[in-house]
């Protein structure tokens, strides 16, 4: 098994970019990737945030950029697009191409929607190598002519799932019909549900097969826990738990923007620094609170999951699922926000009623039971017991109390039989450990 990277066959200014950021051993989906991709071949990645997913396709995209360089294309044109589905996701795939290529001769750029677009249309005239982009803004600026994609050598679609999820499929295959015919296509998506293995057949040729990490695979280092509550006292508990110091960096997941701004309205009432991200906010209102959650400014980050994917952030204490997610991958997304590079961390789930379904289908994804916490002064011992009730009475009790069902998606089917390859942690830092570490990003 590879033990570093200077045996990948990377070029000497990556590997020095690599030893500035102390990257010395590749992750797992990185060994197996990145000799493919240097040979041209496609890849299909089933690979979460965390994995190292990033460098694994911009190391060895940046070798081959280096190799030659085509003085007949246009400042118009560009020879690699990441699509991506989210700003923060693509800034954050901006920030890792721009850290492996500083000793590189190589121009890159992100674009992306929510903000004026003059500056990324000086940053495409000025031309670029790599493009980091988001469906929306990217097409906007082909049809204004500021971009070309006919010069295009290598297409990314990262996080495809979630780009299904949030609607992109027609923006998705505009694109496609944009670029050249001969390229290589690198295709990543934390779940393999039919939709998404039929979009990937009509993109990879013949493609290298990687599947680290699991969608079923928590962090075996997060310490998870269940507590049954009633919902009209979740607030209350929010604000019982935040009264422990050790709850220093918290992420609350919500499933609603309106609702991620009433719990934001809650804790600033209780003079408990917060802040919300989510697609209403403008991005200079979510990129500022980013910086103040990562700068310590802000203890609480409170998010839906669109706007969270991709949050690279580091040493976050606990995840708190103020809502339980009604689809079981968010669940595993969202819990991975904690307990990265290596790091111990700490998912709190609080469950009303209506929720306990999503409860029993996230257990039957990630295949164990989650250790239900009665140690608190709002702990539902009635919805704790309908918990251990056969499946039918359970279903009773809970319909009785609601008055209605919520209907529930499935978990998306996995595809292949891949070894599991580490936890499913991060690209952040760990400022306590500095030496030799791995390309988490």
């Amino acid at each position: 098994m590879t033990k570093t990277f200077s045996e990948l066959g990377l070029n000497d200014a990556l590997q020095k970019a690599l030893r500035d950021q102390n990257y010395t051993t590749p992750t797992p989906i990185q060994t197996a990737a990145i000799p493919h991709l240097l040979e041209g071949r496609d890849l299909l990645g089933c690979a979460q945030t965390g994995t190292g997913k990033t460098a694994a396709f911009a190391l060895p995209i940046l070798h081959n950029l280096g190799l030659a360089w085509d003085t007949k294309l246009t400042p118009k044109q560009t020879r690699v697009l990441v699509l991506t589905p989210t700003r923060e996701l693509a800034i954050q795939i901006e920030e890792n191409f721009r850290a492996y290529g500083k000793y590189m001769n190589l121009k890159h750029a992100v674009i992306f929607g929510g903000v004026g677009q003059t500056p990324q249309v000086k940053a495409l005239s000025r031309g670029v190598d790599v493009l980091i982009a988001t469906p929306g803004r990217l097409l906007d600026l082909i049809q204004q002519k500021y971009l070309s994609l006919s010069g295009v050598e290598v297409f990314v679609l990262d996080e495809a799932d979630r780009m299904l999820d949030m609607g992109f499929v027609h923006d998705i295959n505009k694109v496609l019909k944009l670029l050249p015919h001969a390229r290589q296509n690198l295709f990543f998506s934390a779940t393999m549900p039919p939709d998404i293995v039929k979009l990937s057949n009509t993109i990879l040729k013949n493609p290298i097969k990687v599947e680290i990490t699991p969608p079923a695979t928590t962090v075996e280092l997060i310490q998870q826990s269940v507590m049954y509550v009633d919902r009209k006292h979740k607030s209350d508990l929010l604000r019982h738990l935040l009264k422990d110091n050790t709850l220093d960096r918290v992420i609350v997941f919500t499933r609603t923007k309106h609702g991620a701004n009433r719990v934001v309205e809650v804790l600033e009432k209780n003079r408990i620094p917060s802040a919300a991200i989510h697609g209403n906010k403008s991005q200079g209102a979510r990129q500022k609170a980013l910086e103040n959650f990562r700068a310590g400014k802000v203890r609480v980050l409170v998010a839906t999951d669109i706007a969270a994917r991709g949050i690279d952030i580091d040493d976050i204490s606990h995840v708190i699922n103020y809502e339980v997610p009604n689809i079981s991958e968010s669940y595993v997304h969202r819990i991975g926000r904690t307990a990265r590079a290596g790091t111990s961390g700490i998912a709190i789930s609080f469950c009303d009623a209506e929720e306990k379904a999503f409860i029993r289908d996230i257990e039957k994804l990630i295949a164990q039971p989650i250790p239900v916490d009665t140690k608190h002064p709002y702990h539902s011992a009635e919805i704790a017991e309908a918990r251990t009730m056969s499946s039918g009475k359970a279903k009773a009790a809970i319909e009785g109390n609601r008055g209605g069902g919520r209907g529930r998606r499935p978990p998306g089917r996995r595809f292949g039989g891949g070894g599991r390859g580490g936890p499913s942690g991060g690209g952040g830092r760990n400022p306590s450990s500095r030496g030799s570490r791995d390309a988490r990003s």
